[in-house]
């Protein structure tokens, strides 16, 4: 079985709302333990142009957000179907996530 970690960033009123679909979606699980991740909290800033609709903040202006940084792991074939689901539930236009290849010890 290949894992991925993905991180995605999201303001903190929204934080509840994507660990939960994570969960319910499979992702976050590391053995016997469901619903695993890590957050920390950190401050978000962009600056929407011309052609964007922004949710929050408005366009040509630098906006800045209190978001919450989240990292799970889910297996290979459940992270589009993950990432589905928090594009759905995201408040920005655009998602900021990252996808990393997870090597498990076997393969070191």
């Amino acid at each position: 079985m290949k894992n991925v970690k993905i991180v995605v960033f999201t303001p903190l009123s929204h934080a509840d709302k994507i660990r939960a679909i994570i969960g319910k979606a499979g992702g976050g699980i590391i053995g016997n333990y469901s619903d695993c991740s890590f957050s920390s909290i950190g401050t978000g800033r962009f600056k929407p142009n011309d052609k964007a609709k922004p949710r929050i903040g408005q366009t040509n202006k630098l906006e800045e957000v209190k978001e919450e940084k989240i990292e799970f792991i889910c297996e290979k074939t459940k992270a589009k179907p993950i990432i589905k689901e928090i594009k759905d539930t995201r408040p920005y236009e655009e998602v900021a996530l990252d996808i990393y290849p997870i090597l498990s010890e076997d393969e070191l």
